[in-house]
């Protein structure tokens, strides 16, 4: 183990010497063409081979900074992120820290930080990041950032807070899409309103975009226990889509026998 780690600690110490060995060898012997029959490899120059050497020699630990993800969210960006999440019980803190770290945030880390918030499911705090970038001089009515805020509130079961952001993409002229749709009205269904799902299907009716499947199929089959509804949503299915089939359950599902 002892012999173990002192090779793997002086790796990188050792890839420069190596390379340059290597590169001075390399420059007093002639470069092999390659030959057309046996196709002879052509040695490397010492730049591309100063690259092998260090990728030969690789001790196993991650090049560069830890916090380039997918994203590449910088690091004060991830350093507000944990305080955010840090602070989140304290309601005192957790306001201090916003005033003084996240208010000076660049626009791209303020997007980063919702993005990443909405990705851990720390949806409560995504909002009140969204509230801050709804404020900054930069900022313009995103139906993309209020349909993930939507979608991940209505499968966190916040049903009032998804509906506050609901009326405010309203009001910035917005509309939801056929997801977005599908997702308020399975949340409702979810939440033992079918009356709230039903509305958001009366407004989905009124939508501009031409309808889906999806929310009418979720709605068919969350209004089993309530025929009456469902027969409307049903009357409105077969009229959108006659080439498409509806499975009817016994009638003894509906509660009519």
């Amino acid at each position: 183990m002892a012999a173990r780690f002192f090779w793997k600690s002086k790796n990188r110490l050792l890839c420069p010497i190596l390379a340059r060995s290597f590169t001075a060898a390399s420059l007093k012997r002639p470069q092999l063409v390659a030959n057309s029959e046996k196709h002879v490899p052509m040695l490397l120059s010492g730049e591309n081979l100063v690259g092998s050497l260090c990728r030969m020699f690789h001790d196993g630990r991650p090049r560069g900074p830890l916090w380039r993800g997918k994203k590449l969210i910088g690091k004060e960006a991830l350093f507000v992120v944990q305080g955010l999440k840090r602070f989140k019980e304290d309601g005192e803190k957790l306001d201090r820290f916003i005033l003084t770290h996240v208010s000076r945030l660049l626009k791209l880390d303020m997007v980063a930080v919702l993005g990443e918030l909405q990705r851990q499911g720390e949806v409560s705090l995504a909002i009140k990041i969204f509230r801050i970038i709804q404020k900054e001089y930069w900022y313009k009515p995103d139906v993309y950032l209020y349909k993930d805020l939507i979608v991940a509130l209505a499968r966190a079961q916040k049903m009032d807070e998804a509906m506050q952001l609901w009326d405010s993409m309203k009001k910035d002229g917005l509309f939801p899409d056929s997801q977005t749709y599908t997702e308020i009205i399975r949340g409702f269904l979810r939440d033992g309103s079918p009356a709230d799902a039903m509305n958001v299907y009366e407004d989905m009716k009124l939508s501009p975009d031409p309808p889906e499947e999806l929310p009418f199929r979720i709605l068919l089959k969350g209004l089993l226990p309530h025929p009456l509804l469902r027969n409307r949503v049903k009357q409105d299915f077969e009229e959108l889509f006659p080439d498409r089939h509806i499975y009817d359950p016994p009638e003894e599902i509906f509660g009519i026998l």
